[in-house]
């Protein structure tokens, strides 16, 4: 029996949010594939019940509190890391000796507690911490985040390079990420997201609207949403929904100052994917650059159009499925152009996505890895 100890950075359902749809359909890719998972997660409150997803794709679950001491930002350690310590973590992972994938840098504090050989060591690499955390402090308003956004990107840089060369395996998201890795430890692999879609949606060639969705708390996704506003306050003539739950009051009064722009809540997957099948194209803005982003498979596999950026992705092949402005003025032109057009794409994303975009295919290389002996 193939057991494995998953320690997540937060519980991952329901799978709302890049990260943790990266790792929750991953556990259930490897779950299908037979393999016993014994997941660990980081979280602010312990759940008084676990999902019924959850319980259905892992052999158990085990809960650790963040740790809230504010003295912890002092650490040399990234504050991130820090509080995701426990030394109920370290004795449940010496109760059996499967190997360990920690999903991103911050759960790996623990490493330097482990005894030696007792476990296989991997890591998902979710982002380069340093180059993500810099990103945040350059989209982000607020002096004080501003600062602790660029200390954290500095401890990063050595904490990183530190570790990195301690994993048997890291599993990139991304072509970037993986080129540094393999540049500097030799042990990487490229392995995209994990995203849940298994097939591309059959749809009508005209949508309803334009659709920018995302968590609107991320200094990144309200700078891009801001410049999606300035965009369609000169474009009248298209509607442009913006789809979240989580939009500060300054958010939506600039939202209902615009009268062809409108606030939706997404509150479910299923409701995301109804706004996604009526949308006749799709904003994707980034400022950062850290890989594909998992908001391009979802609308790539359920809607029509989708314009990017080129922070959203760095993958050629993804991009050749998008509507691509390197600039706002060239978003601005996607944006005209994508409305006049009918949408006849099905077939073309069937053929890429299905065959090298697949879950299961992922999973299986994870497995060859992991398990080779």
């Amino acid at each position: 029996m193939k057991q494995l100890h998953i320690i997540s950075f937060n519980y991952p359902y329901p799978p709302s949010y890049g990260g943790i749809i990266d790792v929750y359909y991953k556990i259930k890719a490897l779950s299908d594939l037979g393999i016993k998972i014994h997941l660990h997660c980081f979280i602010d409150q312990i759940p008084s019940t676990i999902d019924r997803e959850i319980k259905e794709i892992t052999e158990n679950v085990f809960f650790y509190k963040k740790k809230k001491n504010p003295l912890l930002y002092f650490s040399s350690t990234p504050f991130a890391a820090a509080i995701r310590k426990s030394d109920e973590l370290i004795k449940n992972l010496e109760r059996n000796k499967a190997p360990i994938l920690f999903e991103g840098l911050q759960t790996t504090q623990i490493i330097r507690f482990l005894r030696e050989n007792d476990h296989k060591l991997y890591l998902r690499y979710h982002n380069n911490e340093k180059e993500y955390y810099k990103g945040l402090s350059g989209s982000e308003n607020n002096l004080f985040k501003k600062i602790i956004y660029s200390i954290e990107s500095l401890k990063y840089t050595g904490y990183q390079k530190k570790l990195l060369k301690k994993f048997e395996a890291v599993f990139c998201l991304s072509e970037k990420e993986y080129h540094e890795v393999e540049s500097y430890s030799k042990n990487a692999h490229l392995i995209h997201i994990f995203h849940g879609n298994e097939s591309v949606k059959e749809l009508d060639q005209k949508g309803k609207y334009f659709l920018f969705h995302g968590d609107l708390t991320t200094a990144d996704n309200k700078r891009a949403l801001n410049e999606t506003i300035g965009l369609f306050k000169t474009l009248p003539q298209y509607q442009l929904v913006v789809a979240s739950d989580r939009a500060s009051e300054d958010i939506k009064n600039k939202i209902s100052a615009v009268e062809n722009i409108s606030l939706t809540p997404i509150q479910t997957t299923e409701n995301l994917y109804r706004l996604l099948e009526g949308a006749h194209a799709n904003i994707l803005i980034s400022y950062q650059n850290s890989g594909t982003k998992v908001k391009l498979f979802n609308t790539l596999y359920n809607s029509r159009f989708v314009i990017i950026n080129g922070n959203i992705t760095d993958d050629p092949v993804l991009t050749n499925l998008c509507l691509y402005g390197d600039d706002i003025s060239q978003i601005r032109q996607q944006i005209i152009t994508s409305a006049g057009k009918d949408y006849h794409d099905t077939e073309k994303r069937k053929n890429i996505l299905e065959a090298s975009h697949s879950d299961k295919a992922k999973a299986d290389e994870i497995v060859m890895l992991i398990f080779k002996n």
